[in-house]
């Protein structure tokens, strides 16, 4: 895409993100770690938020509309690989509806992301944490979306060690961030936990930074996929001599033949049962 990896696109996504809150955190250190009005008597650690309704709020726009505007074309880019076969191809429209469904939910929590820090937690509180409940449940849902793809995906191409791999760290993902957001949740309701919530929604954002960074290994086989395309399903059971598909669901081909990663076929390569069982 235009000279550029589609790796690259992730990784960028999560240094800009990272970049903002650096940025906001040291300034407020440097600041002195002043206690700004909208936080709770006696709390000392401010809310992202709270720095982000300061000076610093255009960082804090601009960092947040960078990062997930170039994160939701991470989920674009890959829908249109697996179409063109850069990436393993969706063996069903179920797979196909999930990938579409994890687009759909990551604009939606991209929106709650940009809502958020336009609409500050001094001027527009209740706005701003309909925002952020948006943002968080939008990027969750798209994990599990995404998670269930990359499960059918490595049940049909178990050959493929990074699907696998890749569900993990999704899954992972989708039940450390539900576990961080609920204590945050508890947490913040209670005045003297405050400091406590703070910490958890630093937490939260560090986690989402390595969500975010995570897809680049997702794109690695797309890199190899220049010249040579992943099979179709109908092209996998036709090299196959017509003996249909695996037990797991879908064919299957030699790890000699893909070295154990995702990694499309050559012309020439030959296939046999998969071990993989």
């Amino acid at each position: 895409m235009f000279g550029i990896s589609y790796w690259i696109l992730p990784l960028f996504a999560a240094c800009c993100w990272l970049g903002t809150l650096l940025g906001m955190l040291g300034s407020w250190i440097a600041d002195g770690s002043p206690r700004y009005v909208s936080m709770e008597p006696g709390q000392k650690i401010a809310y992202i938020s709270d720095i982000g309704a300061q000076h610093l709020q255009p960082l804090f726009i601009a960092g947040s509309a960078v990062t997930v505007v170039v994160f939701d074309l991470v989920f674009i880019s890959e829908r249109w690989l697996r179409h063109k076969g850069r990436l393993a191809h969706n063996t069903s429209n179920v797979q196909k509806g999930l990938s579409i469904g994890a687009v759909l939910f990551a604009l939606a929590g991209a929106a709650g992301l940009i809502v958020l820090t336009i609409l500050d937690t001094v001027n527009h509180p209740t706005a701003h944490d309909i925002g952020l409940g948006i943002f968080i449940i939008g990027y969750v849902i798209s994990a599990i979306f995404a998670c269930a793809e990359y499960q059918r995906l490595g049940i049909h191409f178990r050959q493929y060690r990074i699907l696998r791999a890749s569900f993990w760290i999704k899954l992972t993902f989708i039940f450390v961030e539900i576990a961080l957001a609920i204590a945050f949740v508890v947490l913040g309701r209670h005045n003297s936990q405050r400091d406590s919530a703070a910490i958890l929604e630093w937490i939260i954002s560090l986690v989402y930074i390595i969500y975010v960074g995570h897809y680049a290994m997702d794109f690695f086989p797309a890199v190899h996929s220049k010249d040579h395309r992943f099979p179709t399903v109908e092209e996998m059971i036709e090299t196959q001599g017509g003996n249909g598909p695996s037990y797991s669901g879908g064919p299957t081909f030699s790890e000699s033949a893909s070295y154990a990663s995702e990694n499309p076929m050559r012309n020439g390569q030959t296939v046999e049962p998969s071990r993989n069982f």
